[in-house]
């Protein structure tokens, strides 16, 4: 195994209120690149690229340098944090938005320090399409670049979306968001037609049903790892995307079949970490020993016996 690649990751520091069945978190530490990085961090070096308010809590702060992450992309301006708050249902596959307040985050455009734009691999979190493409541009060429996006952003930048996805090797989204920039119904008709528009990989994401997954080699699918302790599902697909490409920049960024099937099985692990527990808690002290255990169980129950 060659040495890991560190990991660029560009997106959203949040301070999210959550209420679930299980409780109620306020101004807890969120945003896709504070779940992407805590969980790539097992694998390899991240570099983390975002923007927060004055008001932003030292101790998170200091809870990114305490778990490794490089902070000297984290912009911190005057005025306040982006804020989400939202419920989800008694079980947990419906979320109602109570507010969106983007605050610092509604000007911000990404500035990469020159130590990161030759980062090999890079997460270009879910931002407007725009703003993905500023990322890119300051970026000298890195090996692989992944992405991921959001039905807004496939409502209102659908063109700069397309254009961008020309130069992404893996493109995370899920079945909603794959039907919406398609037309397509049918996940795996989809998914072909995306991959069409220029990645090497897509990945859509099922929430409780897994993850389907296209290459040029075929497509091959995996059942969510079961959580009997659901918690907060806040963070599970950027959790999971983090699990993918930690372990992908441990393989310099091999993007061969065997490889990735691996990848996507430390993403379904480390997401299910996650959900068992509130904001990021979940993954402050998760070892690889642990991920990995649940990585071998996921291969135990996907057998049955010899191929037919």
């Amino acid at each position: 195994m060659s040495e890991a690649s560190p990991l660029l990751v560009v997106g959203s520091v949040a301070l999210d209120s959550v209420r679930t069945g299980q409780g109620e978190r306020v101004d807890a530490l969120g945003g896709s690149a504070s779940y992407f990085s805590l969980a790539a961090v097992r694998y390899c070096p991240v570099r983390l690229v975002a923007v927060v308010g004055a008001d932003f809590p030292s101790g998170f702060r200091q809870l990114y340098d305490a778990q490794g992450v490089d902070t000297a992309g984290l912009q911190i301006v005057e005025g306040k944090t982006f804020r989400w708050g939202g419920v989800y249902s008694e079980d947990m596959n419906d979320r109602e938005t109570l507010f969106t307040e983007l605050n610092v985050f509604e000007e911000f455009h990404p500035v990469l320090p020159d130590a990161y734009r030759q980062t090999p691999i890079v997460l270009l979190a879910n931002i407007d399409p725009v703003l993905q493409k500023e990322v890119v541009d300051q970026m000298e060429s890195p090996q692989l670049v992944a992405l991921d996006t959001m039905n807004f952003w496939i409502e209102s930048r659908k063109e700069e979306l397309v254009s961008l996805l020309t130069k992404v090797d893996l493109f995370f989204l899920n079945e909603e968001e794959a039907r919406q920039l398609t037309g397509y119904s049918n996940t795996l008709t989809a998914a072909k037609e995306i991959m069409a528009m220029g990645p090497k990989m897509v990945v859509i994401k099922r929430g409780e049903y897994g993850s389907l997954c296209l290459t040029s080699e075929g497509w091959f699918a995996l059942p969510a790892f079961p959580v009997e302790n659901l918690t907060d599902p806040t963070g599970a697909g950027d959790t999971f995307a983090g699990g993918v490409l930690g372990y992908l920049s441990q393989r310099g960024g091999d993007l061969t079949d065997g490889h990735l099937r691996r990848a996507v099985a430390h993403g379904t692990a480390i997401a299910s970490h996650t959900v068992a527990s509130f904001s990021v808690d979940g993954l402050l002290d998760l070892g690889l020993d642990q991920i990995e255990s649940r990585v071998r169980d996921l291969w135990d129950v996907t057998q049955f016996g010899q191929r037919p």
